[in-house]
């Protein structure tokens, strides 16, 4: 039987949030300790655990049909590799930063500096497109050292939370771009692979639309139910069902996590009560 084989990070956060996804898309894997290679048993998938700045090049040759990666590993050395779909998770920024004494203007005071960095490509880029020309330093490993020794006037790194530059005594200055997990497939990808890409990414798309929503129940006034249903959104329209009691109804819909403290309060306004709120865990379209 054919199987797609996919690629993800060998440990670490985006290694777990990958894992997690493809356990919500009903995929069991037989992952034993320090496993370099396992194979679902229930969808026929192989997954491979192999170093981040690795797998660009593993898609690139064929080695692995699609991997889960951070978009700012492949705008550094993933070109001409295609990204199918956003995952939202695994959320960062590349950053330039400095020390925090030294005072900053615009990204023209990077001219003629020394900048440590992981990512030469991505700080070679951003500054030419800012008419700046600096001298890179490429280290692979901890770069926020390298102000603090003297080996760099700034770097340019992965930022999260902050708390590892400011441990190290530094500030973010310019945020180059901010990057997430993305699922990306290899150029030289079969037809047959294909195909079993497109049913990964449905339940992809089903687990990542009921991640950003939340199943809402609530009841309403026959009077104001006008007015409730204009502030409910939903995947076609709200459902209304008679209560037994007279004169009200139970009003089912989705709402957006993002907005969705703002639509609870413009309900609760408009004389909704009982509002029950239920995580999805899946949501078909």
């Amino acid at each position: 039987m054919t199987k797609i084989r996919i690629a993800i990070q060998k440990s670490g956060r985006l290694n777990e949030d990958s894992l997690k996804i493809l356990k919500e898309c009903g995929i069991a894997i037989d992952n034993g300790k320090d496993q370099l290679k396992a194979t679902a048993r229930n969808f026929p998938l192989e997954v491979f655990y192999l170093r981040n700045g690795d797998i660009p090049q593993y898609l690139r040759d064929g080695v692995v049909d699609i991997a889960i990666i951070g978009e700012n590993v492949l705008i550094e050395k993933g070109e001409g590799i295609t990204i199918v779909e956003r995952l939202n998770f695994s959320k960062c920024k590349v950053s330039l930063a400095i020390p925090k004494s030294v005072k900053y203007n615009s990204v023209k005071d990077f001219e003629g500096k020394r900048i440590a960095t992981s990512y030469p490509n991505t700080v070679k880029n951003y500054l030419k497109e800012k008419g700046v020309k600096a001298d890179l330093h490429i280290i692979n490993g901890s770069v926020e050292i390298a102000p603090n020794i003297g080996l760099a006037d700034g770097i340019c790194d992965i930022v999260s939370s902050g708390s590892t530059l400011f441990k190290n005594g530094l500030k973010e200055v310019e945020i180059m771009l901010r990057s997430e997990a993305v699922l990306a497939v290899s150029p030289q990808i079969n037809r047959e692979r294909e195909l079993l890409l497109s049913k990964l990414q449905f339940r992809i798309q089903s687990v990542l639309r009921a991640r950003q929503s939340k199943y809402v129940l609530l009841n309403a006034p026959n009077n104001k139910l006008d007015e409730i249903l204009a502030l409910l959104p939903g995947m076609r329209s709200p459902t209304v069902l008679p209560l037994a009691e007279e004169g009200w109804s139970s009003v089912h819909t989705v709402i957006n996590k993002d907005t969705f403290w703002e639509v609870i309060d413009e309900l609760k306004t408009a004389g909704a009560e009982g509002i029950l709120v239920c995580p999805i865990e899946k949501m078909v379209l």
